[in-house]
């Protein structure tokens, strides 16, 4: 029998109007169906892999538009005709004479461009296009979102290479993106989606486990969450309670992360507690206090295992109320409480009225700038993208300053980051730190709450090391510039023999032109002397204001003050900062090795005498492993 195809298009797509009706005016209503009836027209001869008729994805993505994401009349029309241009012989033109700058803006974005050589791939091209429409415009970025969710919806009729190369795209740039932007469902439909294409076996074990978890975890929830209801029924709170399973990519990623098997994760469930929003005055903490209030009453409550959202909301805008409460069969239960609000709004993100005005609405302006800086300096391609991905798609954490103002900075930040994030002056010369009052370098890792206190030096500067514990972007860009700007090597030295200035050198020239010093005593130069002579070059190897690291080995007789001698004599009769000091004392015999820096060949010599003058020491030389 043949499908009614026909009726399918026109009942999905009533649908869509249905959603708009309430919120659109006659007008754009009317400029929605004509949309549509473009639309329809348009794809009338193209089918889907399916075999379905292609105007159903467009329907689809219209319908996530308006009833998933609550989106605009616009966007709506943009998402009817996001296809197209790209597809059929229809225009830009054409759609701006037909619907307008905005809704020929929008579909503009969300298509692909053609093009005959691409800056780095197609993907990465599509990428940056639709980063660069969030400097004027956030809709595009969430018309391309519900394309995707529809596309992978119904990925299971591509091929496995297609899926392969879509799922990789979806778990490495779209789900984040819906995360950042506050579409937290989104996100996680996307990520599950993903995992299910790229890895169905792992997908498939997880999703068998959690069925088997929820069915033999039933009877003991259920009476665990009936016992909430009663005690917020009793108090006249109408609240919704229902467990929550966390989805296979989730389970997934804490295995990895965490180490564990599935039978020995925490939490692969939680309660959650949705309330009415208030309407008699009451604040939505203070009735989360009271829900808190009642619960602890009769649960016991995990010590430290509060997290306040509400007071200190997520970046992308979620808000909440986390504890962990001891269920009578002796686990303890993850529990999440929040106002309906607070839910409605982690489905519709960044578009949600309050979030757009204040958390997501800084973060999407935050985003706007960095966009802007990154053309600025003409990045492009996979730099382009790593650095927007490091910088904006991993979830955050919140620290704060002494005076308690609060930094919000990427998981895997470090006191660099921080430092940055505060004032770039400070990044630059930062040079320890105290976290939550405890010393701490620089390069140590944060945690969500940590407090800390960041202490600068006139003589502290980035190392090209910084790079490795740096995350955000406006870490990594300052750091880069510092170091782009200081005065380059002329030369390159031996890793064996290390020579510093005043030695006598000699240098080799590369094929590619760079020179390699080496002491003339070093066996490397001796070799190369012997099998590339013409490579040699004379060198002028003068001393600058660059300090060249540095060991010393001395030998002495163990006395009473020694250490003491010895390090006053680096630190104050030569002024020297010591890196590090190793010292071992065998039957009266000493064995020191400090580290430290100097500008020549020459400096060393000087402190090596005066090492050698103190009492009691009796050989002083220059230590290399």
């Amino acid at each position: 029998m043949a499908t009614n195809y026909d009726g399918i298009i026109s009942e999905r797509a009533e649908k869509v109007f249905r959603a708009m009706a309430p919120r659109v005016s006659e007008i754009d209503l009317h400029r929605i169906k004509d949309a549509f009836e473009l639309a329809r027209e348009a794809h009338a001869p193209q089918k889907r892999k399916t075999g379905e008729p292609y105007i159903l994805h467009p329907i689809a993505v219209a319908y996530i538009c308006a009833k998933e994401l609550n989106l605009d009349a616009n966007s709506v029309i943009a998402a009817f005709l996001h296809d197209v241009v790209e597809d059929t012989p229809y225009t830009i033109e054409d759609i701006k004479q037909r619907f307008g700058d905005d809704v020929a803006f929008l579909v503009r974005v969300v298509t692909k461009q053609k093009k005959d050589k691409y800056t780095v791939s197609k993907q990465v091209d599509n990428y940056r296009q639709m980063l660069n429409s969030v400097q004027y415009d956030i809709r595009a970025l969430l018309v391309k979102l519900a394309d995707r969710l529809h596309n992978m919806r119904t990925l299971s009729s591509m091929r496995p290479d297609k899926q392969m190369k879509i799922a990789g795209e979806t778990d490495y740039f779209y789900a984040p993106l819906a995360n950042r932007l506050g579409l937290y469902h989104v996100k996680t439909e996307l990520e599950n989606l993903s995992f299910r294409f790229r890895c169905p076996h792992e997908y498939a074990e997880l999703d068998s486990r959690i069925s088997m978890d929820r069915n033999q975890n039933r009877e003991k929830l259920d009476k665990f969450t009936g016992e909430i209801r009663k005690i917020l029924d009793e108090h006249g709170i109408n609240a919704t309670v229902s467990v929550d399973y966390r989805r296979p990519y989730s389970l997934y990623r804490k295995m990895q992360k965490h180490g564990d098997d599935y039978n020995h994760l925490k939490y692969r469930h939680f309660i959650e507690i949705v309330f009415p929003n208030p309407t008699d005055g009451t604040t939505e903490k203070e009735m989360v206090l009271r829900i808190y209030a009642l619960l602890t009453d009769r649960f016991k409550e995990k010590p430290g295992g509060i997290s306040n959202y509400i007071d200190s909301p997520k970046e992308n805008g979620y808000q909440s109320f986390h504890l962990k409460l001891m269920a009578d069969f002796g686990k303890w239960q993850e529990v999440h409480i929040l106002s309906e609000r607070m839910a409605h709004d982690s489905r519709v993100g960044c578009m949600a009225g309050d979030s757009a005005e204040g958390t997501v609405k800084k973060w999407i302006d935050k985003f706007r700038n960095v966009l802007r800086d990154l053309a600025q300096q003409g990045q492009s391609g996979t730099n382009f993208i790593e650095n927007v991905v490091t910088s904006f798609y991993n979830d955050d954490i919140m620290t704060f300053t002494p005076n308690g103002k609060p930094i919000v900075l990427p998981q895997k930040s470090t006191v660099l980051d921080f430092a940055f994030e505060v004032h770039t002056h400070l990044g630059l010369h930062a040079q320890y730190a105290r976290i939550n009052n405890q010393l701490a370098s620089i390069k140590t890792r944060l945690h969500r709450g940590d407090v800390v206190t960041v202490f600068e030096s006139p003589s502290s500067h980035p190392e090209p090391d910084w790079l490795n514990y740096a995350v955000t972007y406006k870490a990594r860009k300052n750091i880069n510039q510092w170091l782009a700007s200081q005065p380059k090597d002329e030369f390159k030295h031996c890793d064996i023999c290390h020579p510093i200035p005043g030695e006598e050198v000699i240098g080799f020239r590369g094929p590619d032109g760079e020179i390699t010093l080496h002491k003339r005593n070093c066996h490397e130069a001796i070799r190369l002397a012997s099998q590339q002579g013409d490579s040699i070059v004379s060198v002028d190897y003068k001393e600058t204001s660059k300090l060249y690291p540095v060991t010393v080995e001395i030998r002495a007789v163990d006395r009473y003050h020694l250490f003491i001698d010895i390090v006053d004599c680096v630190s104050n009769t030569c002024n020297l900062s010591i890196d590090s000091i190793h010292t071992d004392t065998v039957d009266s015999i000493v064995t020191c090795r400090i580290s430290f820096g100097v500008h020549s060949y020459d400096e060393l010599q000087r402190i090596i005498t005066h090492i050698t003058a103190i009492p009691g020491v009796d050989e002083v030389k220059r230590y290399t492993n």
